[in-house]
């Protein structure tokens, strides 16, 4: 009698470079493939409402893909712990696949869980899926972690090149019995009262068809003028994939073999170089996460947890969620947040700078604004990048750097493109007036900075 293989779906949705579902195929016997919406669990970190729609979507797509191939998708809600040997029981597996995740929380349950089924006789096993350099594999001379970005890219470098992308799978073949799932529209991963998602629905198609698209649109048309173009706010020249890496519509190893193929010489290749090196910055992201899986609730370097926060003005924090601080770039920039999910990078660095260092308002409540709003708000790359332009995390940047929106309008986004797009308003001849002064509240983000780094 068959024992189907379990493939545990989880950030990886995916047909193509999936190894968890090709050790599945390879041991010949019918799949059952399997996600579960863990929410329950302690300590999982609930997704936000953009998030949410793009998982929603995402697994539709992945739903479809599956059926023709003649497998099915089965959803489950709760404990993974207590979920997963539900179904291995349910079927009669002999065998449990999936990609491994680097979250704390995540390994502790994903170890519970091997030992458990193995110790019940059934065959598991992990893969490398969704980063191209394993933490573990990452270590400096002293055999420590990395802190600062360029010696660990260095060391990237040093290592065997990325193995090369798995083949597509053309056929899954079912599990003949039943086995009960819950209707995907259940789970209300959809905004429905207010109904918030329009914007998403005009900016985006989640599923791996419009990821590869995407991917070959990108290396088509615009990686030429990546170096050129990438920091300008309206510059079209980003690759877009974001939330196509976060979901595992794509894997890092399809893009970065593709993105070789398509190198060519000179600018091309500089342009290459650089999108490539992107790659590698989210890779250290979750190098730090993985010794520091607390990094979306506690400062990175200690030393921050002197920083003399003034108590939290709600109203100066919604004003900023909003839209309305009367800095064009920042309200153009949480504008096109909350309409499309998602922000060009160089402006989330400017908006989170303004929350932190202009209005003295703790990074954790912007990440957890940024963590709600965005459709690629990832565990590791959304704290990491808060961190670091607090100061606070790997790497990050210097206590005195503060963005001025103003000096980085002119220079990334010279003819107000970007601006005319998301805050017209600014364009007229009676403009809002900001809601602080950017000289005086540099000047004393400043002096509360001079209070950490003289100890305190």
């Amino acid at each position: 009698m068959a024992s189907p293989s379990i493939v545990w779906f989880r950030d990886d949705l995916r047909l193509t470079d999936n190894p968890a579902l090709r050790a599945a195929l390879d041991r010949g016997e019918p799949i059952v493939a399997l996600y579960v919406l863990d929410e329950e669990s302690d300590g999982v970190r609930r997704i936000g409402g953009a998030a949410r729609w793009w998982l929603h979507g995402s697994l539709a797509s992945l739903g479809e893909r599956l059926e023709e191939r003649g497998g099915q998708l089965v959803l489950r809600r709760g404990r993974a712990a207590e979920v997963v040997p539900a179904v291995v029981d349910e079927v009669g597996a002999g065998a449990v696949f999936w990609n491994r995740r680097y979250g704390g929380v995540e390994r502790e349950i994903d170890a519970g869980l091997k030992e458990k089924l193995r110790d019940d006789g059934v065959t598991v096993a992990s893969f490398a899926a969704n980063l191209l350099y394993e933490p573990w594999t990452v270590r400096t001379q002293s055999d420590k972690p990395y802190g600062v970005y360029s010696p660990f890219a260095r060391a990237v470098q040093k290592l065997p090149a990325p193995r090369p992308p798995m083949p597509e799978a053309r056929k899954v073949p079912g599990f003949d019995g039943h086995v009960d799932g819950d209707e995907l529209g259940a789970w209300d991963l959809l905004p429905t009262k207010p109904d918030w998602a329009g914007g998403l629905r005009e900016t985006w198609e989640p599923g791996e068809p419009a990821a590869k698209t995407r991917l070959r649109e990108f290396l088509d048309d615009d990686l030429g003028d990546y170096s050129t173009y990438r920091d300008e706010f309206a510059g079209g020249a980003t690759s877009n994939l974001s939330p196509r890496l976060r979901w595992g519509e794509v894997s890092p190893y399809q893009v970065w073999h593709d993105t070789i193929e398509h190198r060519g010489s000179g600018e091309h290749a500089k342009s290459a170089s650089g999108f490539l090196s992107e790659l590698v910055w989210r890779e250290f992201a979750w190098h730090v996460t993985y010794h520091s899986p607390d990094i979306a609730t506690v400062n990175w370097r200690r030393n921050f947890d002197a920083f003399p926060w003034p108590r939290l003005n709600r109203a100066h924090l919604e004003t900023w969620q909003q839209g309305r601080t009367g800095v064009a770039v920042v309200d153009a920039g949480m504008r096109q947040l909350w309409k499309t999910g998602v922000m060009h990078n160089r402006v989330r660095m400017v908006t989170a700078s303004f929350l932190i260092k202009n209005l003295l308002i703790d990074w954790r409540h912007g990440e957890q604004w940024f963590w709600d709003c965005l459709v690629d708000a990832d565990a590791a790359s959304n704290p990491f990048n808060w961190q670091w332009v607090a100061g606070s995390g790997a790497d990050a940047a210097p206590y005195f750097r503060v963005f001025n929106p103003d000096t980085q309008r002119k220079k990334f986004d010279p003819h107000d493109e970007y601006v005319r797009e998301w805050a017209p308003e600014f364009l007229s001849e009676n403009p809002p007036e900001p809601m602080v002064d950017l000289s005086e509240t540099r000047r004393r983000a400043l002096d509360a900075y001079a209070h950490v780094r003289h100890g305190g």
